[in-house]
């Protein structure tokens, strides 16, 4: 009898779940449209500053709704983000400024400089909320 060499059985990936299909599937595509540099970067600050994307945003208009699988965006206020980065970098210069006061002294940080990190904080959470779309205070 001769020996004979078995290969080991390579390992076969794990299957990937099956996408759920729905029934009304966007199978249609509508030819593109023509337009300017500066009418699409028009309809595209729409669709963002509407939270939706182009496709979405233009069903909307056409159709009265954008569907019920829409892409719903916040808007970005990047007014209110640059804030929230000056707040940012003011708070990580007060925290800096209190570790090397500690480190120094070795005297924790006093109330009134934890109060105004506190009030910080609370401004920046809510600067991100507005910008987000979240703020509910009118």
């Amino acid at each position: 009898m001769t020996e004979t060499s078995v290969a080991p059985a390579k390992k076969r990936a794990k299957a990937r779940p099956a996408r759920m299909r729905v029934k009304d599937a966007r199978t249609q595509v509508i030819p593109p449209i023509r337009c300017t540099q500066d009418e699409r970067a028009a309809i595209k600050g729409a669709a963002e500053k509407a939270g939706l994307s182009v496709g979405a945003f233009l069903r909307a208009l056409a159709l009265g709704d954008a569907g019920p699988r829409a892409v719903r965006r916040p808007p970005v206020e990047r007014e209110e983000l640059a804030r929230l980065l000056g707040w940012l970098g003011k708070l990580g210069s007060n925290v800096n400024q209190l570790a090397h006061a500690f480190n120094r002294d070795g005297i924790l940080p006093g109330f009134p400089e934890l109060l105004a990190i506190r009030r910080e904080v609370g401004e920046m959470r809510a600067a991100l909320m507005k910008a987000l779309g979240r703020d509910h205070q009118g």
